[in-house]
Order: structure tokens, then sequence, then C-alpha cells
């Protein structure tokens, strides 16, 4: 097993866990590897990376507390409990302002989270995040997140114009063969629009193509 294979186990089970307990009492930093460890398994393994977390948050301060968040709010998410994954992004959210050194996709998977489940008690706090982080998007798959959850977020309160131009800025992005940046150019480009997501807001471009 490679040095640090042992805390980025993407299964688990009852070996995998004494193995990993054993090399986590004899670590001196325990919070990373928790927290990176429960990333690795927020999607499949929720209950597990759960506890983990807890393990994670009871050590108390550390830097990477606005991921931790977003990790949680992952394995929240594949436990269906998505009231509870809106909390943990809220929490990444205010972390980040507090603590602007680390910054994470918080704001972006809140909003999308909410476009894509139809929280409409809390469409209009996923367009505030959204506007409070208008300039934060860098990479294509991101101004195509941003602008597709906007746009979805909009003609959901009725707001049909607006809704169909940022649904074309999303598509706009989607498109896109280069990310911009000199040495990354395949960095951060739209792999997949053929989801719910993706697919309502292409009905969006569509319309305002026409």
């Amino acid at each position: 097993m490679a040095r640090d294979d042992w805390y980025r186990n993407t299964t688990w089970n009852e070996a995998i866990e004494t193995d990993y307990q054993s090399r986590l009492r004899r670590a001196r930093d325990k919070s990373r590897y928790l927290r990176i460890q429960a990333s690795y398994l927020a999607d499949r393994h929720p209950k597990v990376a759960l506890r983990l977390l807890d393990q994670y948050f009871a050590l108390g301060e550390h830097f990477d507390i606005a991921q931790a968040f977003v990790d949680k709010a992952r394995a929240l998410k594949a436990e269906d409990d998505l009231e509870g994954a809106l909390q943990a992004y809220e929490a990444a959210i205010e972390r980040e302002k507090s603590h602007p050194n680390l910054i994470t996709q918080a704001y972006l998977d809140f909003a999308c989270l909410i476009a894509d489940t139809n929280f409409d008690s809390l469409y209009y706090r996923a367009l505030e995040v959204l506007d409070t982080h208008r300039t934060r998007p860098m990479f294509p798959v991101d101004r195509y997140r941003a602008s597709g959850a906007r746009a979805l977020l909009l003609h959901s309160l009725g707001l049909e114009e607006e809704a169909r131009s940022d649904a074309t800025l999303a598509m706009t992005a989607a498109s896109e063969i280069e990310s911009g940046f000199r040495y990354h150019q395949q960095l951060g480009l739209v792999k997949d629009v053929d989801d719910d997501f993706g697919r309502r807001v292409a009905i969006l471009a569509r319309q305002a193509a026409q």
C-alpha cells in the first residue's frame, strides 16, 4: 500500500476500517486524515463519511473546516437528507466569510441543489448567494453551473426573459473547448450536459434563440 493510500480508500469494510483506525491512532495530524478519507467516501459510503466527519469536527478548529462542511453536505445528499445538505453548504459559505483563505464550491453546490430540487422557499437565497459570488467562476464548468442554476431559479420565479438570457450564457460556457488558462487549456471544461439540469437549461436557451 502506498504511503498515503490508507486514508484515500474508495470502498469500506471491516478490514479496511480496522487498518485505517490503527493508522489514524498513530497519526500526528488526525484531522487531515479524517477529512480527506471522508471526502473519498461521501458519495458511496455516506454513513461512514459522516461518522469520520463527526470525529473531525470533535477535534476542534482546523484550516479546512469549510471543505469539511462541503464533504458533509455531499454525504447528507447521498443519504437523501437534502435539508441537512443545504444547511451544511450554508455553514461552509459562512465559514468562508471569516476564513477567506480557503474557499470551496459550496456557493455553486448550494444554488444547484436548490435549482435541482425545487426548494421554492430558498430560491431568493440561492440567487443572493450566486450574486454575492458573481465574480468567482473562472472555468467554463463554473460559469455553466452558475448561469444554469440562475436560469432555472429565475424560470421558477416566472422571470422568463432573464432566465433565458442566463441559460444562453450557460450553454455558451458548455460549448467552450479551452479553459483560457495558458498551461491548463483542458482544465475545467464542461464534460456532460445530458442530465436533468443540463436538459432544462438547454430548453430555456433554445427558447431564447427562437
